[in-house]
C-alpha cells in the first residue's frame, strides 16, 4: 500500500510572495499556500455503498459528513455526484482511473457501510487518481450512535494522508452558550463536536460561567464560576456532568485556569488585596505555589506542550503585553512589542506558535507569533475578536467574534493559520469563549 502524501501544504510566510501556479507533474501534487491563497484540491466522494439493507441512511449520512469535513477546510473542492462518470457499485471493484481523471478528480474516497446487531462498520479507501495508487485503506466500527465519530475518523485519515497535517475532525469544543438580551445574558457551559453536532449542556444558567478549558485527555473541564458570589475555579467531569471546586485561599478570587500538559496541575490567576498573580496547584493534593509577584495584573497563563514554560499576559510594563517564564517561576521575558495591547495567549499544540488577541485603535485581531515574539501575523480584524483556541493539529484557530450595537451577538468563528478560510462555527445561539479538546480516543 502506498502511504506517501498526495498533497504537501507549504506555508510561505514571505511578503509579496508570488501567487500559486498549477503545474503538471508526474510526482505527487504539491500546492503552495502563499499569503493565504490556494487553489482547492478537487476530489470525489461517491455515495458510500450500503452493504446491508439497513445501512443506506448511515451510508448517506457518513458520506455527507466526510465531504463536509474535507470541504470545510478550504483545502479541498468536492466534485458533485452529478459530474461523476464512473459509478461505484462494489467496494472491491477496480477503480476506473481514466473516468476520474476526465473530471479532474485528483483524490478519490470510496467507502462501504454495513450494520449488524446495533453496530456500524465502515470500510474506506483513499486513492491518488493521477498516480493510480491507493494511499490509505481502513476499516472502522462502533455503535450505531457513534456513526458521526466514525465519519470524522474517515475524514481525518484522508486529510492527514493528503496534507501531511495532523487530524482534528474527531474532536470537541467546550464553550459558553449564551441567551437573553445583550446586557443581561444568561450563560451556561456547553460541549459539542467541532462542527456543532451532538450538543450537550454541562451547567445550567443560574450563574455566570467563564473560561472553560479541556484537560489533555478531554474528559474534564476547568472553568470559572460565580456560583458562590465571587469567581472560583471548578473542575467538572464531562461524562458524569459532576464537579467540585478546587481548593482556594480565604479572601481570594481565582480565575483563568488552564491544565498542565500532564493534566495533574492547573495554572491560574489569584487575586488578593488588589493584586493578581499567577499560581500553580496540584489537583490531587490541592497544594499551591505562587509563580509571580509583581504589582501588575498577570493572567491568562498557558503552558508550552512540553510543560517547561508559561506564556501569560501582564500589564507590568504599563499596557497589556505577553511574557514567557519558566514553569517553576523566575524572570519573565516580554515577547510582544508591536503597537497595541496583547492578551489571551495560547501555546500551539505543535509548540512553534503562540496565538493571541490584539487590540489596536478601533479594531480587535486574532494573531499568531513565534515563541520569541518574531514573525507576528494578524489573521483577523473586526469590531471584537478575542479568545483564540487551537485545533489539536495546530492548524486551525477558533475564537469569539462580537458584532457592534444593541443587537450585536457573540458567535464562534474559525480561521486557518494562513489567515484564510474564515467561517462561522454553527451553534444554537450566541456563543463565546471556546476551548478545543484533543482528539478523542
Amino acid at each position: 500500500m502506498h502511504l506517501g502524501p498526495l498533497l504537501f501544504i507549504v506555508l510561505a510566510l514571505v511578503a509579496l510572495a508570488p501567487a500559486p501556479v498549477a503545474l503538471a507533474q508526474s510526482g505527487p501534487l504539491r500546492i503552495e499556500i502563499t499569503e493565504g491563497v490556494i487553489e482547492p484540491l478537487p476530489y470525489a466522494v461517491p455515495l458510500f455503498i450500503a452493504e446491508t439493507p439497513d445501512a443506506a441512511q448511515y451510508a448517506a449520512d457518513i458520506t455527507a459528513v466526510v465531504t463536509s469535513d474535507l470541504t470545510g477546510t478550504g483545502l479541498f473542492r468536492d466534485i458533485p455526484a452529478s459530474a461523476h462518470i464512473a459509478r461505484i457499485t462494489s467496494f472491491d471493484a477496480p477503480v476506473a482511473y481514466a473516468d476520474w481523471k476526465a473530471i479532474n478528480a485528483q483524490a478519490l474516497v470510496v467507502g462501504a457501510v454495513s450494520v449488524s446487531n446495533g453496530r456500524v462498520t465502515v470500510k474506506f479507501r483513499l486513492y491518488d487518481v493521477f498516480s493510480g495508487t491507493e494511499m490509505v485503506g481502513q476499516q472502522l466500527g462502533g455503535s450505531a450512535t457513534s456513526w458521526r465519530r466514525i465519519a470524522h475518523k474517515v475524514a481525518d485519515a484522508a486529510y492527514s494522508a493528503i496534507t501531511g497535517e495532523g487530524a482534528y475532525f474527531d474532536s470537541r469544543v467546550v464553550f459558553v452558550s449564551e441567551t437573553g438580551a445583550k446586557g443581561a445574558r444568561q450563560k451556561r457551559l456547553a460541549v459539542m463536536d467541532y462542527d456543532g453536532a451532538n450538543l450537550q449542556y454541562l451547567t445550567d444558567s443560574s450563574t455566570i460561567v467563564l473560561s472553560p478549558r479541556f484537560s489533555p485527555t478531554g474528559d474534564r473541564v476547568l472553568y470559572t464560576t460565580f456560583e458562590t458570589g465571587f469567581p472560583r475555579i471548578k473542575l467538572i467531569d464531562v461524562a458524569a456532568v459532576s464537579g467540585r471546586f478546587l481548593a482556594d485561599q480565604p479572601g481570594t478570587m481565582t480565575f483563568s485556569p488552564r491544565f498542565s500538559p500532564d493534566g495533574a496541575r492547573v495554572v491560574y490567576s489569584l487575586e488578593q488585596g488588589g493584586n493578581t498573580d499567577l499560581w500553580v496547584m496540584d489537583i490531587a493534593s490541592g497544594a499551591a505555589s505562587r509563580l509571580t509577584s509583581t504589582p501588575g495584573i498577570e493572567t491568562a497563563p498557558s503552558l508550552s506542550p512540553d510543560g517547561s514554560q508559561i506564556v501569560f499576559e501582564s500589564d507590568r510594563s504599563g499596557t497589556q503585553q505577553l511574557y514567557i517564564m519558566p514553569v517553576a517561576g523566575g524572570e519573565a521575558t516580554r515577547i510582544s512589542f508591536g503597537d497595541g495591547r496583547y492578551s489571551t495567549p495560547v501555546w500551539s499544540p505543535r509548540g512553534d506558535l503562540i496565538a493571541f488577541t490584539k487590540q489596536t485603535p478601533g479594531r480587535f485581531h486574532i494573531g499568531v507569533m513565534r515563541t520569541d515574539g518574531s514573525e507576528e501575523r494578524l489573521l483577523t480584524a473586526s469590531f471584537l475578536d478575542e479568545g483564540p483556541t487551537w485545533a489539536p493539529n495546530g492548524r486551525v484557530i477558533m475564537f469569539t467574534r462580537e458584532t457592534p450595537g444593541a443587537a450585536g451577538e457573540v458567535r464562534l468563528y474559525s480561521v486557518d493559520i494562513s489567515g484564510r478560510n474564515l467561517k462561522l462555527v454553527p451553534t444554537p445561539g450566541p456563543a463565546s469563549d471556546p476551548a478545543w479538546s484533543p482528539l478523542q480516543p
